[in-house]
């Protein structure tokens, strides 16, 4: 099979939605399959959205002379119409990668459903979709309905390899001192980390310490917001920003703290949940999204509603205060760990969808391509 994959960027970039493509990538070339990376240009949304409106098509996508064309759905203002005209000039399968769509964030109406005709009509020009949550593959099927093709694979558990013993989770847990708690993100909105300070203020200083890790790069206005809310709440003794951490350092910081704590506004899956359960951390998360295909609450974390400072100060609270809890939800979030699927095996099921496409049993050949 030669594949190509359309993306933003660099596939090295440092997001959740990135460490998937890779991993089916790695997958594919590991079993002799060919994939080609094609680069678009990441700018604002319009300017992307003008992509389709231009004279020319991406000549090299249709000279590469591809079995298969995947695409990430991030891509999808560039691409909306655009595929229409790719369809014309190669018959290959489309398949879309969906991490989340952009219409299920949280913003204002008018935004959103702007978002969701742009995204609407994307999803309409493809063939089959790769879904990493059952949650997303909802939200796609309410958009679109349900006649195509499709594989649901969740992310791997084992990116971060988690070195920690049963035993270790559990003296760890009933350490005295502040509960240490950690936040893996990128300094977005999204993420929501300005939430979680402001619940962490409502608190004792001296019952928590936090550390972030996460880049400030992607947002620099809403970085900048942090570090003032930081100085606004007199937290600075108690929040560590440590920026971008390779893999290695990322594991020391889930092995060192007691709780993940990341209350994004919506999240597609979630995978940094399920890396910190691998260190026995109970997660603490919003309720938006797909959260609740990973995490049980009050078994190994808790879901909030986005935005409720007053339900994460209290579960916090609850967690500093009631050690022997922690450990046994620390315990939890270990087996819900040990019970889910690997990178290998999710990134295979991939793998095993694009060679049904390529196949011809997943794939219906377009009669007529949409002009």
């Amino acid at each position: 099979m030669k594949a190509g994959l359309v993306i933003y960027g660099s596939l090295d970039t440092i997001t959740g939605g990135y460490l998937y493509d890779r991993k089916f990538v790695e997958d594919l070339r590991s079993r002799g399959h060919s994939v080609e990376v094609f680069s678009q240009t990441w700018r604002s949304y319009p300017a992307r959205v003008l992509d389709n409106f231009s004279a020319t098509i991406p000549r090299a996508i249709v000279n590469a002379q591809l079995d298969l064309l995947i695409e990430d759905e991030l891509n999808h203002p560039s691409l909306f119409r655009m595929n229409r005209r790719l369809q014309k000039q190669m018959r290959v399968p489309i398949v879309s990668v969906v991490h989340h769509l952009r219409s299920s964030e949280m913003r204002p109406k008018w935004q959103n459903t702007f978002y969701r005709r742009v995204e609407r009509d994307y999803l309409s020009t493809v063939d089959g979709f790769v879904f990493n949550s059952l949650t997303t593959k909802a939200s796609v099927e309410t958009l679109i309905g349900k006649s195509k093709p499709c594989v649901v694979a969740y992310p791997g558990r084992d990116n971060v390899q988690p070195d920690i013993a049963s035993e270790s989770v559990m003296a760890r847990s009933v350490e005295p001192g502040p509960l240490r708690i950690l936040f893996v993100g990128s300094l977005i909105p999204r993420k929501e980390l300005h939430t979680l300070l402001v619940a962490l203020g409502k608190l004792p200083k001296e019952s928590w310490r936090l550390e972030v890790v996460g880049s400030p790069d992607h947002d620099r206005a809403y970085a900048q917001r942090i570090f003032d809310l930081i100085a606004e709440l007199r937290l600075q003794a108690s929040v560590t920003l440590l920026g971008s951490l390779t893999t290695a350092e990322l594991a020391d910081r889930y092995g060192a703290n007691q709780v993940l704590a990341v209350p994004s506004s919506y999240e597609g899956f979630g995978i940094v949940y399920l890396e910190g359960m691998g260190f026995g951390l109970p997660a603490l998360a919003s309720r938006s999204g797909a959260t609740g295909e990973i995490i049980t609450h009050g078994q190994d974390g808790f879901l909030v509603k986005t935005g409720d400072v007053d339900a994460i100060a209290s579960h916090v609270e609850e967690l500093a205060r009631d050690r022997a809890r922690l450990a046994k939800m620390s315990l939890a979030a270990l087996d819900r760990y040990a019970a889910h699927s690997t990178w290998s095996e999710s990134a295979a099921s991939i793998t095993k969808f694009f060679e049904e496409v390529i196949g011809g049993n997943s794939f219906v050949q377009r009669s007529s391509p949409r002009s």
